[in-house]
Formats: C-alpha cells, sequence, structure tokens
C-alpha cells in the first residue's frame, strides 16, 4: 500500500506534462478533415467495411426515418413478432446471425441441444477462476475467465473455421455462468451475502437459466424469461460499425484466437459510452425520483429536465442519458419494439406508477434537448432508456447490466468474427496523420 502510495504520487505529478504534449487543437481535427469517432459532422459513419449479417436504417433518400434494424435480412420488429413467448428466441437468433438461415424446427433443437451440451466449465474453474480475486466490476471478471478457457482449449490457437466456430458456441453457451457465477463471488467475499451456484439445466432456454442461476430459489415466472428473451434479441447485434463490433473484426483482422477477440470486445463494451449506457440512466432515473414529487406532473418533470440539460442538476454534465443515439434519428427500433414487452412486465409488478414517469419523460425529454441544444437529426428514446428498468423488475444487480449486454451480443460478435475470417485477407490498419514537430539533440 505503501509503494501503491508513492507511485500514485508520482502519476499525479505527471499529469501536466501529459495534458502539455497530448493535447491536440480542434482547429487541427477541422484542417486535415479529420473524421473524429469515424464520424464526419453530420453524424455519418465512414465507410470502413460491408457486412451481410445486419443493417441499420435511420435514413431514407437522405431524409430521417424511424429506424430499423435488420437481421440477416429480416426485420427484427417481424423476427420479435415470430419468437416472443415460445421460448428460445435468443437461440434461434443467434442460429441466424450464426449461419445466415432461419433455423428449421429440427435445426433449431440440434443447435439448442449443442448450446446446452458446451453450458459447462472446466473442472473446478469457478472455484479456481471466477472466485479468486473477484471484483465489482463483472466485465473484467468475465474477460479474465474468457482469457484462462484458451488455456483448456488445445486448439485455442488454430486458424480451422471448424475450430472458431465450436469456439463462438461454447462462449455463448457459457457467458451466462461466467457473468452470474462471477456476480455471486463478489457478492459473497465483498458483500458478506450466501453463496450459492445453481448449474444450468439443458432444457431451460438462455433467459430461463440466467434468472434461475441469479435467484436464491432459482423461480421466476414466464413473462420475467419472455421479457429476457426479447431483451436479449434486440441487444445481440447492431451493425459492425458500433465500438465493441469493430474491434472484434480489427483483432481479428490481426490473426488473434477468439478468446482473445472476445476479451477485447469485453473491454470496449463495458465503457459507458457503449454498454454501460443503461446504468447511466438508472442513476439519473434514482436522481429524479428523489427530485419530483408527481409523476403524472408533466410541468414538473419538465422543468427539472431543463435543469438537467442546462447541467445544473445530476452529474452536471448536460446530459438527458437514454436519450439520443449515434445512429438513429427519430426513433430507435429497439425501444418501441422492447416497450410494449415493458409495460407487461410493469403490470405484473405493479409498477405501473413508474412507468408512468419513464412514458412522460420519454416524451418530454425530446422537447427539452430540441428547445436547448442545436441538434442535427431527431432525438428520441434508445433501447438503455428501459433496459436499465426492466432489469431492475426483475430483480437483476446493477453489476450485471452490462453483463447482460455481453451475454446477447456475443453471438453478434461471433458472426463478425466468423464473417472477418471467411472474406478478409487484411489487417485493419487506419491511418494517423502526425503533427509531431521535429526537435535536435546537441549530440
Amino acid at each position: 500500500m505503501t509503494y501503491h502510495k508513492t507511485i500514485m504520487e508520482y502519476a499525479e505529478r505527471q499529469v501536466d506534462a501529459c495534458i502539455e504534449h497530448d493535447t491536440i487543437s480542434d482547429k487541427l481535427f477541422a484542417k486535415y478533415d479529420v473524421k473524429r469517432g469515424l464520424r464526419d459532422v453530420n453524424g455519418k459513419g465512414v465507410l470502413t467495411g460491408l457486412t451481410n449479417i445486419s443493417k441499420i436504417v435511420s435514413f431514407k433518400e437522405g431524409v430521417p426515418c424511424d429506424g430499423e434494424l435488420w437481421y440477416r435480412g429480416y426485420n427484427v420488429r417481424d423476427l420479435v413478432k415470430l419468437m416472443a413467448g415460445r421460448r428460445f428466441g435468443f437461440e434461434k437468433t443467434a442460429y441466424l446471425l450464426l449461419f445466415g438461415e432461419l433455423p428449421s424446427e429440427e435445426e433449431a433443437v440440434d443447435f439448442i441441444r449443442h448450446l446446452a451440451k458446451s453450458r459447462s466449465l472446466p473442472t473446478n474453474f469457478t472455484r479456481d477462476v471466477i472466485m479468486k480475486a473477484p471484483g465489482k466490476d463483472i466485465m473484467n471478471s468475465m474477460a479474465r475467465s474468457i482469457l484462462t478457457l484458451a488455456s483448456y482449449d488445445p486448439q485455442a490457437l488454430s486458424g480451422e473455421l471448424a475450430d472458431n466456430l465450436r469456439q463462438c458456441i461454447m462462449l455463448i453457451a457459457t457467458f451466462p455462468m461466467l457473468a452470474v457465477y462471477g456476480y455471486h463471488a463478489y457478492n459473497h467475499y465483498e458483500n458478506n451475502e450466501s453463496m450459492y451456484i445453481h448449474h444450468p439445466l439443458p432444457r431451460k432456454s438462455t433467459a430461463e437459466n440466467i434468472l434461475r442461476m441469479l435467484r436464491p430459489d432459482g423461480h421466476y415466472t414466464q413473462v420475467e424469461a419472455d421479457v429476457l428473451d426479447v431483451a436479449l434479441m434486440l441487444h445481440m447485434e447492431h451493425g459492425g460499425g458500433n465500438n465493441s463490433s469493430f474491434t472484434t473484426r480489427v483483432v481479428t483482422s490481426s490473426g488473434s484466437d477468439t478468446y482473445a477477440t472476445m476479451a477485447a470486445a469485453m473491454s470496449s463494451l463495458k465503457g459507458p459510452r457503449h454498454g454501460g449506457a443503461n446504468i447511466k440512466v438508472m442513476e439519473m432515473m434514482g436522481d429524479i425520483r428523489a427530485h419530483i414529487k408527481h409523476y403524472d406532473d408533466e410541468e414538473e418533470i419538465r422543468k427539472y429536465l431543463t435543469k438537467m440539460i442546462k447541467g445544473k442538476v445530476f452529474d452536471k454534465k448536460g446530459l438527458i442519458y437514454g436519450m439520443g443515439h449515434a445512429v438513429y434519428s427519430i426513433s430507435d427500433p429497439r425501444e418501441q419494439i422492447f416497450k410494449s414487452f415493458v409495460e407487461k412486465l410493469a403490470v405484473e409488478k405493479g409498477c405501473e406508477e413508474e412507468l408512468m414517469l419513464y412514458n412522460n419523460i420519454e416524451k418530454i425529454a425530446p422537447e427539452v434537448i430540441a428547445a436547448e441544444r442545436h441538434i442535427y437529426k431527431g432525438v428520441s428514446p434508445n433501447v438503455d432508456f428501459y433496459s436499465g428498468f426492466v432489469y431492475n423488475m426483475l430483480g437483476i444487480p446493477m453489476e450485471l447490466y452490462t453483463p447482460l449486454f455481453a451475454i446477447a451480443r456475443i453471438a453478434g460478435w461471433s458472426a463478425h468474427r466468423i464473417e472477418e475470417l471467411v472474406g478478409s485477407s487484411k489487417i485493419i490498419r487506419p491511418a494517423y496523420m502526425s503533427i509531431m514537430k521535429e526537435r535536435k539533440l546537441d549530440v
């Protein structure tokens, strides 16, 4: 601890040097037409690749439109309608993303059977890896577990497509265990709560097993499982340009193995600008509930949101979390699809009053943002606005919000890894322009 304090003091003294030498003027980015964040000034992404896995639509003929999300040629709205309430929606959609076609009944049964057989960890892995050095950051715990799993795979470094498919299927199957067991280890050792480890059941879906493994009694309602299944479907893929999927493609293009690639994608997803966004929504909602007395008073809500967008309340960053998206303009289709399932769960849980608050914020926040900000496109709720509310109603601890995102998105990452392996022979290496000034030494 003494050395930690000493090195921290040294680091603090060096901060000013880093700021002095690493700050680059915004004017230079404009001068050299650098697309910061790989997006132009209008928010349009720089084209860096082609994909046949999914499609995002937010403009038609240059005009903002209601958002659309497509998986392998199918509108996600239709996929959810087809599978909602029938169990195994996540699994069947994972098959679609991996193999390009919706499975027949026989193919679905076979794929689900192989996922169930893969839903196991090496002997003593939970004790020796997951329960060792547990922490509140479950994403870090999962990344460590992913990298350690490579040690148990004699073909971990194989470039064969079949080996990589096997590894992806195994990780899709085991991610829920890595997440939930990681949380239980943290909750036991750090919070002094009881430890219990429930093994997943082969005949249960991914959503059902998550709820079963998480809860002491293993019980859940079918509505709960159905809503979580839809949440996983809506989060499992979002085009090759999102940060973690792009990370997957970049690391894959270098020739790295599946385990290292997925650990890198995890590290990308955990950032608050990406997968951690719903946690900020929940923190914001807690602040709003503490300051709003009447959930049906639109004027009271409007006044507080105006203070928030002006940076006077909450975290004073001038943001209303859960509003707007880097890609969508008028609407996020995932939020629109999810909302009906949120309402169904809110009725079952007796949370209609809190749902009223969410509905009023959804209505008022875009108006407040439009009045206070110069925006180039529409602002609407994104899927993160409601996902935290759903997880809270399901009794899922906040530490697992981003891991749940990863449990879903591993299917999309896997599809992008396979597509990159099949179709690309070049390492992804964008250019950076050096603005360094040369200096001479007296030698």
